[in-house]
């Protein structure tokens, strides 16, 4: 099945563990394959349809497997990193205090510099950083379904 979605192994595990978490926030409400395939029937369809009544849209005009797939996936982490209302509402998106955000900059300067050399303020970034450190959150998440998939729990 993970050929279908261009998958190595440990990718696919990855992407299943991703939809399992999804499911527990109410993002979607089945994590199975079936029920994707259906999600993306559903895209394509609405996209379809918003073509032939001449209404602009923006991105792929009918999703491949693989496709959806990342589309979905990039949704789910988003709705994390910048908390749709449904993660709000659950609360599961970590706080992050002025010592955290400062100790990542410090400790990962070289993700804010500029083309010649010089570095983008703290105060500059702290947004991005703040983002950073909830997709770091949101990995270690995905991280926790996966053993707990692995572990048979």
């Amino acid at each position: 099945m993970n050929q279908k979605y261009g998958l190595d192994e440990k990718s696919w595990e990855e992407a299943q563990a991703a939809l399992l978490l999804a499911k527990k926030f109410g993002l979607i409400e089945d994590a199975g394959i079936p029920a994707l395939e259906r999600r993306r029937e559903r895209k394509n369809e609405e996209n379809r349809q918003a073509k032939e009544a001449g209404k602009l849209f923006y991105g792929p005009r009918f999703y491949t497997p693989a496709m959806y797939l990342q589309y979905e996936l990039t949704r789910f982490k988003l709705d994390f990193v910048q908390p749709s209302e449904q993660i709000a509402k659950l609360g599961v998106c970590p706080s992050f205090t002025e010592d955290e955000k400062r100790a990542f900059y410090e400790n990962k300067k070289d993700l804010f510099g500029r083309y010649h050399g010089d570095l983008f303020s703290y105060e500059e970034v702290t947004m991005i950083i703040e983002k950073r450190l909830r997709e770091e959150a949101y990995e270690r998440l995905v991280h926790d379904v996966l053993c707990q998939l692995q572990n048979g729990e």
